[in-house]
């Protein structure tokens, strides 16, 4: 296996913005640090997840399988629409960064990359041109998917940790209002990008 040319692929990959980032970012800067690395460890949890269920044949069978496909793309559409709708309900709320639980961005943070269609085609696509011929079994997918969660972390992280900064420009109530409700319009933009996965 070629573990260093999947690194760089990997990336190449997590440095171009993307549904985790735009969406790290704006919860970052709107709920605090605290629920941002929190969210980062949700996001981690679900690439190795989809590590697994693609090994175990999951992302095979989305290529092969329309309905499911179709399903899952619009699954998560519908999760970040709900984001959205929530961010822009709290944006009138008075809520100070890094209050509240942090179970809801980690729950979010997975259920975002298991309802994402194209972290599984990832494994499809990308994966086997570095596996240098051996079969995509449980042991090389695991593998693969820890060097891609390591490497998607430490930039989420970096994200989630300068996003963080502008809690003190957000001090005033105005302010925050108006940056959760461009959130919340960040988020309906990611839905659509799962809306814009090509149907099956």
């Amino acid at each position: 296996m070629d573990l260093t040319g999947f690194a760089l692929a990997v990336l190449l990959i997590e440095l171009t913005p993307g549904p985790n980032m735009a969406w790290l970012a704006g919860l970052a800067a709107t709920e605090g640090r605290r629920n941002g690395l929190a969210a980062v460890a949700g996001v981690g949890v679900g690439l190795l997840v989809n590590g697994a269920l693609a090994a175990l044949g999951l992302a095979a069978l989305l290529a092969t399988m329309p309905a499911l496909w179709n399903a899952l793309r619009l699954a998560g559409a519908a999760m970040m629409v709900w984001l959205a709708v929530e961010a822009w309900r709290g944006a009138g709320k008075p809520q100070a960064p890094g209050n509240g639980s942090a179970t809801r961005p980690f729950a979010a943070g997975v259920l975002i990359n298991l309802l994402n269609p194209k972290a599984y085609m990832f494994f499809v696509v990308v994966a086997p041109q570095f596996l240098g011929g051996e079969v995509l079994g449980l042991h090389n997918a695991l593998l693969l998917a820890a060097i891609s969660t390591a490497i998607a972390t430490a930039i989420h992280c970096a994200i989630v940790l300068a996003g963080a900064r502008a809690q003190g420009w957000l001090a005033d109530p105005a302010r925050t209002r108006i940056v959760r409700r461009v959130f919340s319009l960040v988020i309906l933009g990611v839905a659509a990008s799962f809306l814009l996965v090509p149907a099956r």
